[in-house]
């Protein structure tokens, strides 16, 4: 009796490497150990290879991309299947495989460090407890910085400034989790749709496929520093929001320009006036906005009702939906115990900093 042999679907060249792929990402996704090396090793070698190649367009390939993209995705089945009268089937493991090279190139160009230990594993910190003592001295100290720091910001050279400062504070970060700068200076470009971004809430983006950060252009120019430098975290490797926040934060606050301190104390008053109210009460929040400077508050509300006339209700809470969901498929957990991403880090590395102080002064 013959026997009929089995026959395995021929893959073809382009396949084969594309399931090599899907299977690295996957397994660099699975050990923490391979996060560390695609995040110190592999990606600063691509970012250098993708930068430099988007920094010769003026433009935002990634935004570009991405629209064309979306736009294939839609209309391409539609047309193939009934104008063209092709066959289903064959047209959407097309449309599959696209999408699982899109997946591929967004590991592979950015999306691995997620994988990377958490900032208080990478700093060796202990997550702060919740002290309403401790969190009540912070906020204190956080006002009076953010009141000695307040200026005005006129005039279109802060951006050159902020550029220059933000460049130089990430160099001055040995050792402190994060890459160091891979050119010879902050290259950010306009989001394609700031529009659309405004109507979102969305400030700002890292554009993985070709590793560029993006700025909407209806940012303020008090909060572009801040904004600028919690991008340029992302594009030096840093995916967690909270910690962007942090090295933005750390960067803008140590800068020599005034304006660009100012803008890295600013950057946390919303989720310092959170944790305020969430923590102390209504009434310790409203006479922690009297502690402010009132140009602090004035300027608070301004920008509240600035970006508030540029929001779409539908297109925000779509966009929140699906950039939590995508935050949940990247296992990115929410702040500690009762304190809020940013603020939880920056009161761990405070007790760090206090600890280090005290055992070298023994």
């Amino acid at each position: 009796m013959k026997t009929c042999p089995i026959r395995l679907p021929h893959l073809g060249c382009r396949r084969a490497v594309l399931l090599v792929l899907l299977a690295l990402v996957i397994m660099f996704q699975a050990v923490p150990a391979l996060g560390i090396v695609y995040t110190c090793h592999v990606y600063p070698v691509v970012a250098r290879v993708l930068s430099s190649l988007s920094s010769l367009v003026p433009f935002a390939m990634g935004d570009v991309f991405i629209a064309l993209s979306v736009a294939w995705v839609v209309c391409y089945p539609l047309v193939a299947v009934i104008a063209r009268r092709r066959k289903a089937g064959p047209t959407l493991l097309r449309v599959g495989e696209y999408l699982l090279w899109v997946y591929v190139w967004f590991y592979a160009a950015w999306g691995l460090n997620y994988s990377q230990p958490g900032i208080f594993s990478r700093l060796h910190m202990r997550p702060a407890e919740a002290d309403t003592v401790a969190f009540r001295a912070f906020a204190e100290r956080y006002a009076d910085s953010l009141n000695a720091t307040y200026t005005p910001v006129r005039g279109g050279a802060v951006r050159d400034v902020a550029r220059r400062e933000i460049h130089e504070g990430y160099r001055r970060l040995d050792h402190m989790g994060v890459n160091r700068p891979f050119g010879p200076r902050v290259c950010d470009k306009t989001m394609v749709f700031s529009r659309l971004s405004s109507m979102a809430g969305v400030t700002g983006s890292m554009g993985p496929f070709f590793c560029e950060m993006t700025i909407n252009a209806d940012v303020p120019l008090h909060a572009y520093p801040a904004t600028c430098a919690h991008e340029y975290a992302h594009q030096l490797g840093v995916a967690n929001e909270g910690e962007a926040n942090f090295y933005s934060y750390l960067v803008c606050t140590r800068a020599t320009d005034r304006a660009v301190r100012f803008s890295g104390y600013y950057l946390i008053l919303f989720h310092v006036l959170h944790n305020v109210r969430a923590l102390l009460g209504e009434a310790a929040c409203q006479d922690y906005l009297r502690r402010l400077r009132p140009e602090v508050v004035s300027l608070a509300r301004a920008d509240q009702r600035y970006w508030q006339a540029r929001r779409c209700p539908l297109i925000d809470d779509v966009q929140t939906f699906l950039f939590d969901l995508y935050l949940r498929g990247n296992r990115v957990q929410g702040g500690t115990r009762s304190y809020s991403g940013v603020v939880a880090i920056l009161m761990a590395w405070e007790s760090k900093d206090k600890l280090k102080k005290t055992n070298s002064g023994r």
